[in-house]
């Protein structure tokens, strides 16, 4: 890790947390009430944190987004509970202990992400937070993460923040501001598009990646 870095900002689904299966039932349910197709390769191709723009493109009606929104939220309080993945709550924890600041800049609406903070035990450690329904702009808009530079007082210093993101919106959004951008591999966005769509770094999870930033003390 670069030593001027004061702060970190994660994304939240598919980056610290492991709502992939969750995600993909619920747009299943709403894609099979529409009569649309669905698969992972569909939901790669047309992904998009603005949840009503994904769903132009995979052609719900747009007099009937907000039917499935309900649908979608409905199915989603029904799946497992979302789960950290592994060595994250570790990673997270070595991070705050060389005194960076965390926090997350999230699509994830407050009243869904909120709750998942707290049960995953993450939350006492991401004090930064910016949810997508904070403002009226999503990720690769550069909004978002610009507010929580504010909330840090790092406004004026982006090169002193790292974004850490599984998508390419994620890494378009920290080069807009001119943070470093770390990508994860994930379903939504394998290394090559990462480093496209400008990743300083890729890592194959946040563990690595922080196990490589800041080695063990033998």
């Amino acid at each position: 890790m670069q030593a001027d870095v004061q702060a970190v900002l994660f994304d939240w689904d598919g980056t610290l947390v492991d709502s992939l299966g969750a995600f993909q039932a619920a747009n299943g349910a709403v894609m099979a009430a529409f009569g649309l197709p669905w698969d992972e390769a569909i939901y790669r191709r047309n992904y998009a944190p603005d949840w009503r723009l994904m769903y132009r493109r995979l052609g719900v009606p747009e007099d009937r987004l907000d039917e499935a929104n309900e649908l979608w939220h409905a199915t989603f309080a029904r799946s497992a509970d979302i789960v950290a993945f592994d060595g994250v709550a570790d990673a997270l924890a070595r991070l705050d202990a060389a005194g960076l600041r965390l926090g997350i800049v999230t699509a994830g609406d407050r009243f869904i992400v909120e709750p998942q903070l707290d049960r995953t035990g993450l939350g006492r450690l991401l004090t930064i937070r910016v949810f997508g329904d904070d403002l009226a702009v999503h990720k690769p808009d550069p909004a978002p993460l610009r507010r929580a530079l504010e909330l840090l007082g790092l406004a004026g210093r982006p090169e002193s923040v790292a974004y850490v993101g599984d998508a390419p919106t994620d890494m378009l959004m920290a080069r807009a501001v001119g943070v470093r951008a770390v990508g994860i591999a994930s379903v939504v966005g394998d290394p090559e598009e990462l480093v496209t769509a400008g990743a300083d770094e890729v890592a194959a999870t946040v563990a690595a990646w922080v196990a490589d930033a800041i080695p063990a003390v033998s």
